[in-house]
């Protein structure tokens, strides 16, 4: 199996340093409904997780849960309630949007407000060790003792400060030092410390967290692009500092960004779509399709034209797996040349639109298989398996209320047959035919009936 690294800038053999693998991936600041760019990074290492695990390995996996922070303090004062309650709100939030979307739990899910004892232990470590400084209650972390400082950006700090816009602060011995703990402000959520009334600084909590749970050093830690600098780069310095083990991580990850009309998808833009709004709309395998069928490490487009190409594909899939076995015949379709290309591809960096497509090759050997009668016992077995085991889908049948795009279809043929179209509204009924169903046109309203499977 190979691994692309940021670290690095190359795909790497995959050697983790036991039989089982530490993954850390960085978790959700709660401060409001998660989105489909959140969904589209938690999909990605859901199913490296899966596929790691799938291949032989055990793998212990942590994702943090930033429950502190200024955008958590700041809703939570317009909305007149206290941070830890909206924070808990928008957690409980978050973990039903992942059930939702068939994402696998993290053995744990540390808080940054549980973590406290560990965070301070860390930063008193580093201002020992000369790499961190107090100043008016606030301390920083000294990034000039560092000289690779920048290593995981490929930037050194001259061309990260000439690119970068620096706020000055009077406290800070360089401009690019960057918060440890910050000295409390009214009104804020606090926490006795060596250097006053405080909370941690947004880096530090993942670095504590990470070493608590994983130890000095982990296999993987997971992230979006956007995360590179200066979060990633920042957990880096502190962790191996405090530590004095390098590396703070063997392989570093990062999705690429959802985007929409050429902007990533973000709360601060404002042009969100939430899971919730999503799932109303698309199925879980739908989403999970339209993001896997993009490699992980690259921008994905939002557009309406493929989610419905995803949702076809999915369905097509549970199509698949209900046709007939022909379990007594003895002509056999054999899948293994399939499972071996779904594998192959999987073990380069985990390509899963190679092996989507090696999937559905599956499904159309299989198709063609069993019109001739073969037995696609087996088959069928393994696209179940490589599908859900790896690739998280359901594929279980949706009945025509959760199926989102015959939903919309019927709603479609209505229109057009109110509006005497009835061209587009037979065209709107060889669509449903498609997807499974037939449209019969009563004095009560539209039934809606199954075809017979072929």
């Amino acid at each position: 199996m190979k691994i692309y690294s940021t670290l690095s800038g190359k795909k790497e053999q995959f050697v983790p340093q036991s039989d089982q693998v530490t993954m850390y991936v960085c978790g959700v600041t709660p401060y409001s409904d998660a989105h489909i760019g959140h969904a589209m990074s938690y999909i990605i290492f859901d199913v490296i997780r899966r596929y790691i695990k799938f291949s032989g390995y055990k793998l212990k996996f942590i994702q943090n849960v930033t429950d502190v922070d200024d955008k958590i303090i700041d809703r939570a004062n317009k909305k007149g309630i206290p941070a830890v309650e909206l924070a808990e709100q928008y957690s409980e939030s978050f973990m039903a949007d992942m059930d939702a979307l068939n994402v696998v739990r993290a053995d744990f899910y540390p808080r940054a407000t549980g973590e406290i004892d560990k965070i301070i232990e860390m930063v008193q470590g580093l201002i020992d060790k000369g790499y961190a400084y107090e100043a008016n209650g606030s301390v920083y972390f000294r990034v000039s003792k560092v000289p690779d400082y920048g290593k995981l950006a490929h930037r050194t700090l001259d061309s990260m400060m000439a690119g970068a816009r620096i706020e000055i602060e009077q406290d800070k011995e360089h401009p690019m030092d960057f918060t440890l703990w910050k000295a409390s402000k009214p009104g804020e959520p606090s926490w006795t410390s060596p250097w006053g009334e405080g909370r941690p600084g947004w880096h530090i909590e993942c670095s504590a967290m990470s070493v608590k749970y994983l130890g000095d050093t982990i296999d993987i830690h997971g992230g979006g692009s956007d995360l590179i600098f200066p979060h990633h780069e920042n957990e880096i310095v502190q962790s191996e500092c405090f530590t004095g083990k390098k590396p703070f991580a063997k392989y570093w990850m990062h999705n690429g960004l959802l985007q929409f009309g050429g902007d990533k998808m973000s709360k601060s833009l404002g042009n969100l779509i939430t899971i919730k709004n999503a799932l109303q709309k698309y199925s879980v395998d739908t989403i999970r399709i339209f993001i896997l069928n993009s490699h992980y490490r690259s921008p994905l487009k939002y557009s309406l034209e493929a989610f419905q190409a995803a949702e076809s594909a999915a369905e097509r899939l549970r199509r698949t797996v209900e046709r007939e076995d022909n379990a007594g015949n003895a002509d056999k379709l054999d899948p293994e040349p399939y499972r071996k290309l779904f594998i192959e591809a999987m073990d380069d960096d985990f390509n899963t639109p190679q092996a989507l497509a090696a999937l559905f090759d599956l499904a159309r050997a299989i198709n063609q298989e069993a019109d001739s009668g073969a037995n696609i016992t087996e088959a069928k077995k393994v696209l179940l398996e490589l599908a859900q085991d790896v690739l998280g889908l359901k594929l279980a049948s949706l009945s025509y209320d959760e199926n989102p795009e015959i939903q919309k279809l019927i709603q479609e043929r209505q229109t057009f047959r109110k509006e005497k179209n009835w061209e587009k509204a037979d065209a709107v009924r060889e669509k449903l035919a498609e997807l499974g169903v037939a449209v019969e046109d009563t004095p009560t309203g539209v039934k809606i009936t199954p075809l017979k499977k072929r």
